[in-house]
This record gives C-alpha cells, structure tokens and sequence, in this order.
C-alpha cells in the first residue's frame, strides 16, 4: 500500500444482492481434504520516541536484526509471546511453534518453540530422539501458498498477459463447462467465482491433469460475482492458469519470479529428502497410505496433483516469508529488487469487494480479519492463514509483520484450534506498538482480553450540571466491545450517559460528556466479548469543568506511559 504524500510529509519530518459464506480453511475438518486486581498499577516501557501507532517512521530496504527499542516497539509485550506459546503447547494446540515479528524492518522477535517432530503415529506415540523446533524450520505452510499464486498471477498480469476482469475460459476452454464462461480471473483471486470449496480429489483416478479436469467441469454453487465462499478450487484453477499463460510449471514460476529475487532460499515446492531433519512433521495419513507425512506435503488434494499447486503445496520459513512480507510494505521492493510494481501492490492488498457487507478482499490476501490479527487489524492489515496452522499478518500502517508458524496437525488435526494462538500473539504484537500519548502524559488503559468487565471510578460532587472532557484513542471490536461513561448517586445505581465508544476513534479525540446534578460517582467500563480484541481504549486528561482533578479507583484499568 503506497503511503499518502502527507504520511511521507511526516516520515520525513519524524524519520448485486450479496451473500457471504463463510468457509474458510480452519473450518473445514478430517475427512475432507485440508483446506484451513484491583490496585492502581503504573507501567513504564521504554521505546522509541517517536514512531508510535500510525508512525512506523522509515522502513529500510531489507530486513536486519535490530533492536526492540530501534523498531520502535515495547519489550514486555514481545516478552510476553513466550508464555503465551507455552501456555498453547501445554494445551494441546501444537507440539511447537515459531514466531517472528518485525517493524520498518527491524526484526524485533524471533524464536522457537518445543518440537516439530515428536510422533511416530496418531496413537501418541512419541519418537525416542524428537526433533526441536527451530528458527529456521522448514513448515508447510497450507494455504499460505495462495498468496504465492496471485503474486504469480500478478507478474503475468504485469506482462500484459491478461486482465483481470477476462474470462477464465479464454485461457483454460475447457473451464468454460457448466456455466462458468463468465467467470473472471479477479473472481477466482477474490473466492468469488460461485465455485463450491472443494472436491476429493485424491480419491479421484488417473493423473494430474486428469483430477485438473474435474475442477475445470465443476458446477457452480452461485452465480459469479454474487457470494463469497472460500475455495481451494479458485487458486487450483488459477495455478493452472500460470501454467497454461507462462508455459512452465507453477512451481518453476514463483522460483524465478518470487523466491530467487527475494532470496527466499529455503522456499520451495516439494522439499527434496535431505531437508528432511529440517522439516516439521505433519499428519499421520492411514487413509492416504502415506503414514507420518513428513517432507511432503500435507494437502491431500496437492499431493494428488503432484506436490505443485495453487492453493498449497509451499514450504517455508518464517524468515524467507518476512521478506515476502516486507516486500508488501516496501512498494513491491526487497532491496535492490523491485519485485512488482507499486499499483501491483495496492491491487494485491486493496479491496476487491466493497459491494460485500462485512467481508473485504484483496486478490489472494484477506483483509482485516479479527478471528486471527486480533489487535492488529484494520482497513491496512492483511495476511492469510494455513490449514496446518499457520498465519501471516501484514500491518500496513505500522509497517509490522507478524508470523505464526505451527506443526498443530501433527499428528492428527483433530485438535483444538489454533486461532486463539494466533489471536493472542497478534494481540502481544499490537501491544508491543506504543500509542502516541497526548502531552506524553501517563494514561488510562483499559487493558486486553475476551470477557472483560473492568471499571475505572472518580468519586465526585457535583451540586450543579457541569462537564467532564477528556482525551480519548481506541481500537475496539465494533458493535462488541463497548467502552461507556455512566454516573451514580450512591455508587450502587448507575446510569448510563448516552456516551458509547466501539469501532476506531481514528486519533486521539477530546470529548465531552454532560453529568447532572447531584451525581456523587463517575464511571468507565470496558466489556468485551469473547473473541476478538482491538488496541484497546486510552483515556487521558480528564476533568470536570471547575478544574478540579479526580482521584480514581480501578479495577482492571492500568496507567501507561507508552
């Protein structure tokens, strides 16, 4: 996403009718194929001090270790990413796991826990000898591969290979069965197409080309163009569509094109057996004849179609999909490499669906996504998740990577989810991000959390009306985390104040809210819900129109001088 000329201003100045469908990877389960107290407490974190949310400050060509403080990050929160791993392996979610976080492209965290082979089989047996987790493990990262297709898809459309708005079946005739002449390119990028999740197609005869034709003459469950339903057969039929324009392999493309210039040397389709000590394990697959699946890939669907396909089939590590990343916030750039253009970008992460209510779109990215940015979502933040229990967020506005990879399917994905692993680490992320505090005075801070019911009280007295204001920033779940201000006589009985705050305040903001006579208590509560945090709510300089400075009590509410 190319910066506005004001967002580069300060930089350098501070260094149809619509139906959604929700179908996504980690709904889809076994036997489908895979697709995916209460005292005043003052915590003071030393950061950058200048490159606060919204003001990631310069972002250099390439990434490079540097410090926490130089990326402009708080230490604790990223600290704090530790126990929240530990805390997931001893539930069960994964054997183990490797996180990264980078911002500007400083990388500010990056590490690696418990195992990434440890059974033999789905009975729990363990091997005598597991095999750690390490930084630079090799994981197959499910439907993270996507977004490799339509980065693919994308240098050919910088060629002038096609637009996006052509037919598919101008490239692929025989796609055009059952009604799918119309379907577009953009469509198949945006699960758009009306094409169904999936179809068993290792269950299916005959070669690779021959299981490709039963996705070319698939039905449609919808008209194009008018529901969203994630579909593996989109970015299969896309990665046939690179093969077919390009006249080579898929996986021969997105070398030459994508992992080759952005160095991305441990990046790759069907990882040959010598890496195999490097790889994680995934699922033991008796249905499939394959036992422990370990250096091929998981997706059943990819492995019939030879290991090369659109929708899975890629193998990386978290530091080689960091360069991906930067890439996308760096204009198309990885150092002296422009990738793909700057429009490109703006395509590939804008988006494509403003006519669907409550699902936005880029083409192969998905944009926003609580269930697993958490804090670090918004219009900016893009990324993607796998089946085997990955996910990758790009947060534009704060120039931030953030890289969860897992073995969670190892050795059966019949687990728990993993989205609250990644919604938690994504929310240690934001957390790590310092607020731009008015006057750089300490403020109010709600805190994190699902299910919090915390309460910040001012005992007054107020014999006339008057006006209490304050300053004001947050990032809430809209419509389900709500923060109020309420007024009581007696501290048992409160009222509300018509003041309600959900959604984003963009910037700081100065509110003022009326408080009637005779009000002897002042509140502020924050409840959320069960699933998905914001950034949270900030709360600073608040009075009451004589002057007068309340005290406070809390409960769950923390002061910050980010």
């Amino acid at each position: 996403m190319r910066k506005p000329l004001s967002y580069i201003a300060l930089t350098a100045l501070v260094l149809a009718s619509v139906k959604t469908t929700a179908v996504h990877a980690d709904a889809i389960k076994y036997p489908i194929p895979s697709i995916e107290n209460k005292i005043e407490q003052t915590i003071q974190k030393k950061t950058h001090p200048r490159f606060s949310w919204g003001i990631p400050g310069p972002i250099s060509p390439i990434l490079h270790h540097g410090s926490v403080q130089g990326a402009g990050m708080m230490e604790e929160p990223l600290k704090e990413i530790d126990s929240v791993m530990k805390s997931m392996m001893e539930q069960d979610v994964m054997p183990g796991a490797v996180t990264f976080v980078a911002r500007s492209g400083h990388i500010a965290q990056h590490k690696a826990y418990g195992d990434a082979v440890r059974y033999k089989d789905d009975s729990g047996e363990e091997f005598q000898e597991p095999i750690a987790m390490k930084k630079d493990t090799i994981v197959d990262i499910a439907s993270l591969s996507k977004i490799f297709t339509t980065i693919a898809a994308m240098k050919l459309y910088e060629d002038g290979k096609f637009q996006l708005d052509d037919p598919v079946a101008a490239y692929i005739p025989e796609f055009a069965q059952n009604g799918k002449d119309d379907v577009t390119i953009r469509q198949l990028m945006t699960h758009t197409s009306g094409l169904k999740p999936s179809l068993p197609l290792y269950k299916m005869e005959g070669t690779k080309e021959d299981r490709l034709q039963h996705v070319f003459a698939a039905a449609l469950d919808d008209a194009p163009g008018t529901s969203y339903t994630y579909s593996d057969l989109n970015m299969i039929t896309l990665g046939a569509l690179i093969e077919r324009i390009s006249g080579v392999g898929l996986d021969e493309f997105v070398s030459e094109n994508i992992t080759e210039p952005l160095n991305m040397t441990d990046t790759m389709y069907n990882p040959p057996e010598k890496l195999n000590e490097r790889i994680a394990a995934t699922e033991y697959q008796p249905w499939t004849d394959r036992g422990l699946v370990w250096g091929e890939v998981h997706d059943e669907n990819a492995w019939s179609l030879g290991g090369v396909a659109g929708h899975a089939g890629v193998f990386s590590t978290a530091i080689d999909l960091a360069k991906l990343g930067h890439m996308i916030l760096n204009d198309g750039r990885y150092g002296s490499k422009q990738v793909l253009a700057p429009e490109t970008i703006d395509l590939l992460t804008g988006n494509q669906l403003p006519s669907f209510p409550g699902t936005k779109h880029g083409l192969g990215w998905e944009i926003g996504e609580g269930w697993y940015m958490d804090a670090l979502a918004g219009a900016s933040a893009v990324g993607h998740t796998g089946y085997t229990g990955t996910s990758m967020v790009v947060n534009q506005d704060n120039n931030t990577i953030a890289i969860l990879l897992t073995n969670r399917v190892h050795p059966t994905r019949d687990t728990v989810s993993t989205n609250p692993a990644r919604r938690q680490f994504a929310r240690k992320v934001a957390d790590a991000i310092p607020v731009p505090l008015p006057d750089k005075q300490a403020s109010w801070f709600s805190g994190y959390g699902d299910h919090l019911d915390r309460v910040l009280t001012a005992e007054v007295d107020v014999n006339n009306e008057t006006t209490l204001s304050f300053a004001t920033w947050y990032r809430m779940e809209q419509g389900y985390d709500i923060g109020t201000v309420e007024v009581s006589k007696d501290g048992e009985n409160w009222t509300g104040t018509n003041t309600v705050f959900t959604g984003s305040s963009g910037n700081w903001q100065s509110t003022q809210v009326q408080i009637p006579a005779g009000t002897k208590f002042i509140r502020f509560t924050y409840q959320t819900d069960s699933y998905i945090n914001g950034r949270g709510w900030y709360i600073s300089d608040i009075k009451l129109d004589s002057g007068k400075t309340l005290g406070y009590t809390s409960d769950g509410w923390v002061k910050r001088n980010d």
